[in-house]
């Protein structure tokens, strides 16, 4: 079964996050909020909590990863960024947005989209998956929760304990999760194009 850990939204109980973070570094697979959706996470080398993501949401090889990250410092360390993208990231994280780079050799080749070389990454901004991250020092593995053949994500924490009680180790709840995805900015050419348009603002991607 699930563990099931009720976290406050303002204030995560660091008892609860260290729980959460160990867990995780014991190969688990737990779901956590973010700014818009709960998301399906694993610690980055967990070859198995891979396939249990891609398992659960019945995802192919195509489907791009994206990498939870603390901060833009840490963020940097696994994709490549130049100039111009380094302005546009700068200015629009953390937030609601999901972005598509070229991966540096710090990722896992599994991660990959196989013919771009290319990996998701974002800064959520949320208290709890922040406090996750900088308890971790690492960044997650992460996928959106949206099962299969459902239009919109599980929205409650208790929902998703019982729907997954036997397909993730953990879920952390800290309130009502969100129902709409990040929006997804492909900067792997240098140039912005928008990928799915979600939570973020898409305006300052626009030419």
């Amino acid at each position: 079964m699930a563990r099931y850990l009720d976290v406050h939204p303002a204030n995560p109980q660091p008892r609860a996050i260290a729980q959460a973070a160990q867990l995780i570094r014991d190969g688990g697979l737990v779901v956590v909020p973010t700014d818009c959706c709960f998301s399906l996470t694993c610690s980055l080398g967990n070859a198995d909590g891979l396939d249990r993501i891609r398992r659960i949401r019945r995802l192919d090889a195509k489907h791009h990863f994206t990498l939870l990250c603390a901060d833009f410092a840490q963020l940097g360390q696994f994709v490549h960024i130049d100039n111009s993208v380094f302005r546009l990231l700068k200015a629009n994280t953390p937030g609601k947005y999901t972005f598509i780079l070229p991966a540096t050799s710090e990722v896992p080749r599994r991660m990959l989209q196989p013919k771009k070389r290319t990996v998701g990454v974002r800064i959520p901004d949320h208290r709890v998956v922040t406090a996750l991250l900088s308890e971790l020092g690492e960044p997650l593995m992460s996928s959106t929760l949206l099962l299969p053949d459902e239009a919109d994500p599980p929205t409650q924490g208790w929902e998703i304990a019982e729907l997954l009680a036997h397909e993730v180790d953990a879920v952390v709840d800290s309130g009502d999760g969100g129902v709409e995805p990040t929006t997804v900015v492909d900067l792997s050419s240098g140039i912005p194009e928008i990928a799915r348009l979600g939570a973020g603002d898409p305006t300052p991607f626009e030419a």
